[in-house]
């Protein structure tokens, strides 16, 4: 059986592959782009200060930097974690798809479970620059969903984001199809709406895992 890496797709061989198909519109997309949240004082005032460390020193900084200094905090402040669900960094991920043994590193997933990861229901990866990584932010996080997908043994969509340097693209993959959202720029006011869509996020997922048992799934290559 072949194995491959999440690094070794891009988005025309996954289509190709696993029958995949890039839409350009979205009824899930677009709820979760839309979906009202309030952002407190206290909040807004934080993300603020979270930007202008990255608009000042962010494009110098490398992938661990950029993952420590800027996006895992604003994911936190997005309050994810819980009994139920947490949000884990650096976690193997794989599963045996049609013909191959696909595996990785994912950067960041939420999934359920409270010191371990169950069952992942989102996948993060980023890098400083796309040019710098071996493969394609895309087709990585989409190969991570379709693991994601594998293991979930439930019909539920999958949530992700890849994040290049200061560009944010969330993900949702439903049945064969998936769509990638437009640019969104951390150094201006899109931040609000990112951080509105990470909020978010707990409520879709909340809706969409209210039936699992949370089995443990073994998440080892």
């Amino acid at each position: 059986m072949p194995i491959a890496t999440f690094k070794d797709w891009t988005l025309t061989t996954l289509e190709k592959t696993f029958g995949l198909t890039q839409v350009w519109q979205s009824d899930l997309l677009d709820t979760w782009q839309k979906m009202p949240c309030k952002i407190s004082r206290t909040d807004k005032a934080i993300l603020l200060k979270f930007q202008r460390v990255l608009v000042h020193g962010g494009r110098g900084w490398n992938e661990t930097e950029l993952e420590n200094k800027f996006i895992s905090p604003v994911i936190m402040l997005a309050d994810i974690d819980d009994d139920k669900v947490g949000y884990f960094l650096e976690r193997p991920l794989s599963a045996t798809i049609g013909d191959y043994q696909m595996s990785g590193i994912v950067d960041g997933m939420i999934a359920t479970g409270l010191r371990e990861p169950n069952t992942p229901l989102f996948c993060l990866h980023e890098y400083k620059r796309s040019i710098e990584n071996q493969g394609t932010p895309d087709a990585q996080v989409l190969a991570a969903m379709l693991v994601a997908r594998e293991l979930n043994q439930h019909n539920h969509p999958i949530y992700g984001l890849f994040v290049v340097g200061l560009v944010w693209n969330f993900v949702v993959l439903e049945g064969n199809n998936y769509c990638i959202s437009h640019n969104y720029n951390a150094d201006g006011l899109e931040m609000f709406n990112i951080f509105k869509m990470l909020k978010n996020l707990k409520s879709l997922i909340t809706v969409d895992t209210k039936t699992l048992d949370y089995p443990s799934v073994s998440l080892l290559p």
